[in-house]
């Protein structure tokens, strides 16, 4: 079944976000790789670009946080749990030949601060993440704030994985990466890891309002 043209617009538009960026995505761009006549961008956007933008990016946030959240409560443990994930983000890679990465990442490094809808919502994302995967950690019985600071580097690591695989265009280092994280939660888990050598994970300052 033909889809129509909406959809296209939008499916296209992620496409395009995901491998150009925002500023690197022009109209003409996606109303040529869809197929849609150029009256149809206004007739359901309203808003232009920066509508069509918006609606993209947030659901595909909603799509990863879905998955993040249903990979954290497969797994009891999250060592495992945070294993797979790194698993399948070096699986997806390689699925799409190391050509598309994280859907949010391109718009956050083109720092469209004329919309602040779009730089809301991409903070949001990572907060929201970064908060299932202290959550997961904390329910494992890791005290808050290490739980927090573990998050922040599960999902900086993956950032920035992501980016070294697409340039070597190898999943390897994702995979080398994911035996050291969970090592490292696993440690936390039982409590006999420490998050710098001589300071007790209680001490960090970081919070949640720092993400």
């Amino acid at each position: 079944m033909a889809k129509d043209t909406r959809t296209r617009m939008l499916e296209t538009t992620a496409l395009l976000l995901r491998r150009r960026g925002y500023h690197g995505t022009s109209l003409n761009d996606i109303l040529s790789a869809s197929g849609a006549p150029r009256g149809s961008l206004y007739f359901h956007f309203p808003g232009g670009k920066d509508q069509l933008v918006v609606e993209v990016t947030r659901d595909s946030v909603e799509k990863v946080t879905q998955r993040l959240g249903e990979a954290l409560a497969a797994e009891a443990d999250p060592a495992v749990a945070v294993h797979h994930i790194y698993q399948a983000i070096g699986r997806m890679l390689e699925e799409n030949e190391f050509t598309l990465g994280c859907p949010i990442a391109p718009v956050v490094l083109d720092a469209p601060a004329d919309v602040p809808e779009l730089a809301d919502l991409c903070r949001s994302a990572f907060q929201e993440w970064i908060g299932l995967l202290q959550a997961s950690f904390v329910k494992a019985g890791v005290p808050e704030r290490r739980a927090l600071a573990l998050a922040v580097l599960v999902e900086s690591s993956l950032e920035g994985l992501m980016v070294i695989a697409r340039a070597t265009r190898d999943r390897a280092p994702i995979l080398a990466v994911a035996d050291e994280v969970a090592a490292l939660i696993e440690s936390a888990v039982l409590g006999t890891g420490r998050l710098t050598r001589g300071v007790d994970a209680t001490d960090a300052k970081l919070t949640l309002a720092d993400r």
